[in-house]
């Protein structure tokens, strides 16, 4: 294969698999958009709702996730990725059947076993297809999936959820009645199916960057795969803490801020995702787009933490941010909110190749698959819980959501600066030691 063909190759693998990423991001934030009619129809408060949106899915993803990193390292990813695809799709799908709260905690779990599989194995699979000069931005658009699919949930599942009833049952072959809101599970997590068969055209690329002793391939044991991944322990964990902070912050209003317009300003949910929707795919996109390319610049220009300065740039966007629920009108709100949206899009791409960098080909996914145990823990676990948390037990008032917004922004954005910028000297000590 000429180089021509080899990097068209190569984009169209991150075609495809940026489309699973935005499927996956689809099906978890869905749920944001059917707060009111979830709680109403199965008697809910905020806190068991959070656990729907976080917990539910944030337990098996990451506990999985580790046990899939570590097969990922060592057998065929593109395969690893179209069964997780399958499963979590047909799980989505299930969600329309449910019948009470405990069956859709468990279908939700469901979910998150299917999405473990994508993120670790992907990271492995595109740092052996792009150089390291161009891996950054390779990862920034995948990781765009992230970003797109929570947009596009909110912008295209308003506009589903508009025209759906408000009330009643409706009946469907094999579920027999369910509520009108359930539909929307079988909208989102058919076409999945659609992109597990598109994978087949790619293919499983060779590993590249192996550690090697007498020229030999060496395969490591679990725990010497933990020995090599912690080398560079302070590096590597305030990466993940610093992209983990971020992620509370991005996970806790992509669950509630169309509540919380609604609430506060009174719009209906369903205009408010949208408008909420379009703001987080406009920013997001720019946002990837800039730090992957940013990332990359700074590394060409011999800058070994070029990387993680995007982190920072990031951290402090967010933090800055905390005025946003506070304003007066929903428009200055949600116009206001692209700003962190921007900056928490920028150095995702960018902290998932600082990782690829310092770690050999045996140990990438795993050390991924920790890197995201740790993001999703504190993001997904974390960041939709503390929102109702602060407004059931703190504020004790659902319309007070707007100062849990603020001390999310407040939390996340300060811890998020501070381990950004305290990982910049441990990591360029890394990369010069790995």
């Amino acid at each position: 294969m000429n180089s021509q063909n080899s990097n068209r190759y190569a984009w169209y693998v991150i075609f495809i698999l940026t489309l699973a990423n935005i499927s996956s991001f689809i099906d978890r934030q869905i749920l944001s958009l059917l707060v009111k009619p979830i709680k109403r129809d199965l008697h809910l408060t905020d806190t068991e709702m959070s656990l729907l949106m976080g917990l539910s899915f944030a337990i098996f993803y990451t506990l999985f996730g580790m046990m899939i990193g570590r097969l990922a390292d060592r057998k065929n990813r593109r395969n690893i990725i179209i069964v997780g695809i399958s499963i979590w799709s047909v799980m989505t799908t299930l969600c329309a059947g449910i019948a009470n709260y405990t069956q859709f905690f468990l279908v939700r779990m469901g979910v998150g076993v299917g999405e473990s599989t994508l993120s670790p194995s992907a990271f492995s699979l595109i740092a052996d297809i792009f150089p390291k000069n161009r891996l950054a931005t390779a990862m920034s658009i995948f990781s765009m999936g992230v970003f797109l699919g929570s947009g596009l949930a909110t912008l295209i599942g308003s506009g589903i959820v508009a025209k759906l009833p408000t009330e009643g049952m409706m009946t469907v072959p094999v579920f027999g009645e369910i509520y009108p809101w359930q539909m929307i599970f079988l909208y989102v997590g058919i076409p999945g199916l659609v992109i597990a068969l598109l994978l087949f055209t790619i293919t499983e690329p060779s590993r590249k960057n192996s550690l090697q002793v007498a020229g030999q391939t060496v395969k490591l044991s679990f725990s010497e795969s933990f020995a090599i991944i912690f080398k560079h322990k302070k590096a590597y964990l305030l990466i993940c803490f610093s992209t983990a902070c971020q992620a509370l912050i991005n996970y806790g209003c992509n669950a509630w801020v169309p509540t919380f317009v609604s609430r506060t300003y009174g719009w209906e949910v369903p205009r408010a995702g949208a408008f909420f929707g379009l703001v987080v795919v406009i920013s997001s996109i720019l946002g990837v787009i800039f730090g992957g390319w940013y990332a990359d610049k700074l590394t060409k220009e011999g800058k070994t933490d070029g990387r993680l300065r995007v982190g920072v740039l990031g951290g402090f966007l967010a933090l800055i941010s905390f005025y946003v629920p506070l304003l007066p009108k929903a428009e200055w709100a949600l116009l206001a909110i692209s700003i962190p949206v921007f900056g928490l899009a920028a150095p995702f791409g960018a902290a998932t190749a600082a990782i690829q960098e310092i770690m050999p080909n045996q140990v990438r996914a795993l050390a991924s698959s920790i890197f995201l145990f740790i993001l999703n823990i504190v993001g997904i676990g974390l960041g939709p819980f503390l929102v109702a948390f602060f407004t059931d037990f703190i504020f004790k008032d659902e319309n007070m959501i707007r100062y849990s917004l603020v001390l999310l922004y407040l939390i996340g954005g300060g811890f998020g600066l501070l381990f950004s910028y305290l990982a910049l000297k441990p990591y360029r000590m890394a990369v010069e030691n790995k």
